[in-house]
């Protein structure tokens, strides 16, 4: 019977201890500005899917945008070629691999690479959101969310990392 018991009470264990492995991490945005105004909240869960990311987002300009994870968790501006660039000191998109190629959340690029943000005419964005090749969320905990100003065709061509130019909004998960 003792034994029985003890099994039970492993089991228990055992399935508590999967389900508080699940890890869900929040961002709240700001304007990549100097005003650092407040946009909203992004949340990054971990799923059997991947990452599922939820934005509440408001006051960003309507259409897509880049969305990633950086490689700093800082929303600071930083100095490059003689100039200043809003959210700057969160680095690059994170790519652990060091695979150096922006191929979106589905290819074998940056694994910071989000899908595109949407963001309505009326300035809003609630939307979910799947990382497929998120798997361990944890490992986002103190990198930077970051939305650029344009869109994101997830190649390197023509233009740089998806096109999404400048940073407009920067958030660090905790």
């Amino acid at each position: 019977m003792r034994v029985w018991k003890l099994g039970i009470v492993a089991l228990a264990w055992i399935a508590g201890a999967g389900a508080a492995a699940a890890v869900e991490l929040r961002a709240e945005m700001h304007r990549a500005t100097a005003s650092g105004e407040a946009v909203g909240t992004v949340t990054v869960a971990d799923s059997a899917q991947g990452a599922v990311v939820k934005t509440d987002l408001n006051g960003l300009p309507a259409g897509p945008h880049g969305f990633h994870v950086h490689e700093n968790g800082s929303c600071q501006p930083a100095t490059a070629n003689g100039g200043t660039v809003p959210a700057g000191a969160a680095g690059g998109h994170f790519d652990p691999r060091h695979t150096g190629a922006h191929a979106g959340p589905q290819g074998s690029g940056h694994l910071g690479d989000l899908p595109v943000l949407q963001v309505a005419a009326n300035g809003t964005a609630t939307e979910t959101l799947t990382a497929p090749r998120i798997i361990d969320v944890a490992a986002l905990r103190g990198k930077a969310l970051m939305i650029h100003v344009g869109g994101d065709n997830y190649s390197d061509r023509p233009a740089p990392l998806g096109g999404g130019g400048a940073r407009i909004a920067c958030g660090v998960l905790q």
